[in-house]
């Protein structure tokens, strides 16, 4: 097996250029390579790309040398946790089928959505592996039909040959059920895989305190919150996006489950500071924007979520209830903390935290990739 050896010790899953010592000659883009450590003894199992921003991932630890058949049984191991341990299937047709780096499978990250099973591929590796990965993941979660995404900037860096794969069908638009809540799907449409299962567990709490109150959904993409809430028992729901197709769709996810809700395509900043000058307020209010920090130094990035919670919490009556999302992995939840409790503060306003949460279990993260803990919700009480 062709060799890497590391010029530092680190069990981060991700290995820095600088971190990378000899290569053998052997080892080519996607392999499945030994990692040495700068003693010359085994340390763990990855794959390889020189190409690649991050040429090592590194996905076992261990002086024992695997195999291609590691991953089939990680996909085996992946579908036990979601199907027999967690026992998703009982209560929703959508969930994280495979988490990356998490599943010990780094490059893949698939969404089960009934019969259907979507991937989105973010190294080369794993795109060389799909003939062999898809059939088993069909196996393991029952699915019956694949659709593959590639990002073309990751494409690029990572050298994967084509944006299309022979084993990804065309699907069109499809239904699936959470906790008795109809929603459609396009998986060839939507933003990564086609729906946010990581907020299944949040949509639930919410809706459960939205019964009797007027909620507030802002960069809401499909309507996830804005349903849940409405068919709770919200006494009105607005629901604000700048994704005309989301917006669309959301408007869909309404009709499908017979919801009157205020759906407006605009930029929540802009029309924050419109509502803030008009005096409107609402008892609870979710800000649950996109991902705004792409690197450790992207202030820009804080910035805007300072600024989002900053008009956010204007628009929340005094006494209500607040709730606000990062799925920015590059910023930690104390970081996000900070920043939210600063935008509070420095309008006089004080914040009654009373819950912090973050991705269903079927998004796990690793011990050893604090990043992979992206998303992170404060739950909040405001006072002032």
């Amino acid at each position: 097996m062709p060799t890497v050896r590391l010029k530092y010790f680190s069990y981060h899953p991700a290995i820095w250029p600088r971190m990378i010592g000899e290569v053998s000659r052997d080892a080519k883009a996607g392999s499945l390579v030994q990692v040495i450590d700068k003693e010359g003894k085994p340390f763990g199992s990855a794959f390889w790309n020189p190409k690649a921003g991050m040429p090592l991932r590194v996905f076992d630890h261990g002086d024992e040398v695997v195999g291609e058949d590691f991953f089939i049984s990680a996909i085996q191991r992946a579908a036990a946790l979601r199907r027999e341990v967690f026992k998703l299937d009982a209560e929703t047709e959508a969930y994280r089928a495979i988490h990356a780096d998490a599943d010990q499978l780094p490059g893949l990250v698939a969404d089960k959505f009934g019969k259907v099973m979507s991937l989105e591929v973010t190294n080369l590796a794993a795109w060389q592996r799909l003939d062999a990965w898809v059939p088993a993941i069909h196996e393991a979660f029952g699915t019956e039909k694949a659709h593959i995404r590639v990002d073309p900037d990751l494409a690029r860096i990572e050298g994967i040959p084509s944006l299309t794969h022979p084993l990804s069908e065309k699907i069109r638009p499809l239904k699936i059920r959470e906790h008795g809540v109809t929603f459609e799907i396009d998986p060839a449409g939507g933003h990564k895989t086609g729906f946010f299962c990581d907020q299944r567990d949040n949509r639930k709490q919410f809706a459960a305190m939205a019964a009797g109150r007027s909620v507030l959904d802002l960069c809401c993409y499909t309507g996830g919150f804005s349903v849940s809430a409405a068919l709770a028992g919200a006494t009105e729901v607005t629901a604000v996006d700048l994704d005309e197709n989301a917006i669309e769709m959301a408007k869909r996810n309404a009709n499908l489950n017979q919801q009157r809700i205020k759906i407006t395509h605009a930029d929540a900043f802009t029309w924050s500071r419109t509502m803030i000058e008009n005096n409107r307020q609402w008892d609870l209010v979710i800000a649950d924007p996109p991902k705004f920090i792409h690197g450790r130094e992207d202030q820009l990035g804080h910035n805007k979520y300072h600024d989002l919670n900053k008009l956010a919490l204007q628009m929340v009556k005094p006494g209500g209830l607040f709730v606000t999302c990062s799925c920015s992995g590059m910023l930690s939840a104390d970081e996000f903390e900070k920043i939210v409790v600063s935008a509070a503060h420095r309008q006089n306003k004080r914040l009654q935290i009373f819950d912090r949460t973050g991705a269903g279990p079927d998004h796990p993260t690793l011990s050893n990739y604090p990043e992979s803990r992206y998303l992170k919700l404060l739950w909040c009480r405001v006072i002032g």
